[in-house]
This record gives structure tokens, C-alpha cells and sequence, in this order.
């Protein structure tokens, strides 16, 4: 095997066209966040994404998008904002996992959002998580059954609440696919909120996220494109979310809602509605990504298998590394593994988030409130 190193802005329109051609071929790698418009998009705005192009006598066998950071540090393609992330390649290819590194340039390589099973990197998992998805390929209708089935006392209460909130705030109108940019900046502005409140650092603080968002928003392709949805009461936004979808997978990436109408549960509401507009639509899933929110656990028809694990080779780096990495890695286990633990952790956040709001709202106009170190 040959492994050449590139940019993904590099790349030709042969070895495009390949990566497409490999990301369909394989139903494992149906999502968005493994599309090669996803790793061009990263490289224009950041100077640490990469690319292994694997190759032999035959021809490209696959494409290994990564970050490298200082010291050789490998992360995932897009790191912290993405939900998917691995080989995309035939299904038998099975590299050398640290010669892999070595071509790579790499000390050492993190993942958490793997997808599961890959033959190159199978004997580093060290944990494989189920992520949750609403699966429409037998039809809305048979999803909806599910959602019943999983918890009808739920499923009833968000229908009440949908129906109040169209008779209080005016009547339900769902937008799929909206091109204004102001509605996006609504959104974000929601999402903004939602991290200081919940005390995690506010991810649109940083510019280049808001133009990855920007530029995201900007595809639309039949293969990959963003997708703004928004419910509207009366002519008021009250609840949307933006993601990521490929021909037939969308993937959850910024749920948001206005805080005024929390008591219409707007965002679950949207949910149901944005399911709906997405099998209608053609899609055949919605991904939800693993994670400790309840209300997947009720959505879900299905679940996808991602895996957590590293890959190092003999270095001072990947030693300094793992003494920082594993016991937060192990804590954060042990927190989603019990939901008393999860709820516990999110309930000491968003009372920071609470601290944090009333001090900024006491400080002069010019003072700056500092982020606490290591805060999600």
C-alpha cells in the first residue's frame, strides 16, 4: 500500500469522484460528517486538516481525513463538532494502524465517534456506544408507531402541547430547508444562549465555527447539503434545528429553541415535525448521535454503533498524552454510562450557567468573564 499525505483542497477531480464513490458503496459510511465536501469545507479554514489517500497498484483503496496538531497529536475530522468520523474505504481494507500514524506524521490518535467495526482500527476500540436514530425505511407511520410503543405517556404530551402551542401563539407552520441566512443567525443566536445558560463554552464564539456553519448552510447538492429547519408559530420562530444530511441520512447537529415558549416543549415538538418533513422528503434516517438526552431514548426506531479507543506509537508525546487524556475519558464513561451521574453533572452546569449569567449581568460592559478550563 502507498499512503500519500495532502490537503483535502488538493485534491482532484478523480480522487473526488473516488471518495464519493467509496462513501456510497458502503452503508456504514452514510453520513455527512465522512462526505469529502465536509473535509473541504474544514481545510479552508483550518491549516491542521489532512488527508491519507491509501492507494495501490489498482488504484485509490481510501481516504483517512484527519487533524494534526502540535507534537503530532491526531485528532478527528472536525474534532469536538463532529458525531462521525473513520476510514472512508472498501470494507476489507485493513492498514497497519501505526504505520498508518507513522505516514501520518502522527504520535498518536484519539477517536470517540468511530464507526464501528473498521478492520483498521477494530483492535484499538476500547468502548462501542450505540447512537440512537429515527429510522423512516418502512415510512413515517411505522416510525411513529415505534415512538408510541417506546412511550406513549410521552408522545401524548408533546401532541398536547403542539396543539396548545398553535392555539396559544397562533397556528404551526414547519419551514424544511430554509435558505435565509437570518433565520440561521436566529438559530444560532438560540444555541449561543443555550450554551452559556447550561455553562458550556459557547462554541459560536469562535468565527470559524460560525463560517463552517455559514458555509454548510450554503451547500446543496443531492449527495450533501445543510439543512435549516424552523417552526413557526403565527409568524414567530419558536424552534429549529440546523444539521448535516448525504442523499439519505440527516444528522442532528444544533437543535435550538426560544427559551419564551419552553413550556410548549417547542423543541420536541419540532422533532416530530422535522421527522416528518424528512420522510417526506426521502431521507430514510435521522441520526441522532450517541449522547445522554432522554428524549432520544423515546425517538429512537434504531441505533448505529460508534466506537471510543487510541492508537499511539513509542513517543514522549503519546506518554504526556495519555496521562492527560484517560482519566477524563474515563470519567466521562462512567458519567454517560449512568443516567443519575449524567443528570447530576448537567444539573452543577447549569447552575454555573446561572452564576456565570448573573456576574456578567453585574460587571461593567468592558469586563470580560473568562470560559473555566476543560468546560464542554
Amino acid at each position: 500500500m502507498n499512503i500519500q499525505v495532502v490537503r483535502p483542497g488538493e485534491l482532484g477531480d478523480s480522487e473526488l469522484a473516488r471518495w464519493r464513490e467509496l462513501q456510497k458503496a458502503d452503508p456504514s459510511l452514510d453520513n455527512p460528517f465522512l462526505s469529502v465536501e465536509f473535509a473541504v469545507a474544514m481545510d479552508r479554514l483550518r491549516d491542521y486538516v489532512r488527508v491519507a489517500v491509501v492507494s495501490d497498484g489498482s488504484g485509490i483503496k481510501g481516504f483517512f481525513p484527519y487533524e494534526r496538531h502540535n507534537f503530532g497529536i491526531g485528532k478527528p475530522l472536525g474534532g469536538f463538532l463532529t458525531t462521525c468520523h473513520g476510514l472512508i474505504s472498501t470494507p476489507d481494507l485493513k492498514l497497519d494502524a501505526k504505520a498508518l500514524l507513522r505516514a501520518c506524521k502522527l504520535s498518536v490518535f484519539d477517536f470517540d465517534h468511530l464507526v464501528a467495526g473498521q478492520p483498521t482500527f477494530s483492535p484499538y476500540e476500547q468502548d462501542v456506544r450505540p447512537a440512537p436514530v429515527m429510522d423512516f425505511t418502512s415510512g413515517f407511520d411505522a416510525w411513529i408507531e415505534q415512538v408510541k410503543a417506546n412511550s406513549p405517556k410521552n408522545l401524548k404530551t408533546v401532541r398536547y402541547k403542539e396543539r396548545k402551542l398553535g392555539r396559544e401563539q397562533g397556528e404551526l407552520r414547519f419551514e424544511w430547508q430554509s435558505a435565509d441566512p437570518e433565520v440561521l443567525r436566529t438559530l444560532l443566536a438560540w444555541k449561543s444562549d443555550q450554551y452559556r445558560r447550561t455553562g458550556r463554552v459557547d462554541r459560536f464564539a469562535q468565527p470559524w465555527i460560525v463560517e463552517l456553519t455559514d458555509m454548510m448552510h450554503a451547500e446543496n447538492s443531492s449527495d450533501f447539503a445543510g439543512v435549516l429547519t424552523m417552526l413557526y408559530a403565527g409568524d414567530v420562530p419558536v424552534a429549529g434545528h440546523f444539521g448535516l444530511r448525504t442523499a439519505t441520512t440527516l444528522v442532528g447537529w444544533f437543535p435550538a429553541y426560544d427559551t419564551e415558549y419552553a413550556r410548549y416543549s417547542p423543541g420536541i415538538v419540532h422533532h416530530l415535525q422535522m421527522a416528518e418533513a424528512a420522510a417526506d422528503s426521502g431521507l430514510h434516517m435521522v441520526d441522532m448521535g450517541k449522547g445522554g438526552k432522554e428524549y432520544k431514548d423515546w425517538l429512537k426506531s434504531g441505533v448505529l454503533y460508534v466506537a471510543e479507543g487510541r492508537i499511539s506509537r513509542p513517543s514522549a508525546t503519546a506518554a504526556v498524552h495519555w496521562i492527560g487524556r484517560t482519566p477524563f475519558n474515563k470519567a466521562r464513561t462512567i458519567v454517560m454510562d449512568r443516567p443519575s451521574l449524567y443528570r447530576a453533572a448537567d444539573r452543577v452546569l447549569k447552575g454555573f450557567g446561572r452564576v456565570r449569567t448573573s456576574m456578567q449581568q453585574q460587571e461593567p460592559s468592558n469586563a470580560v468573564v473568562k470560559e473555566p478550563t476543560g468546560a464542554r
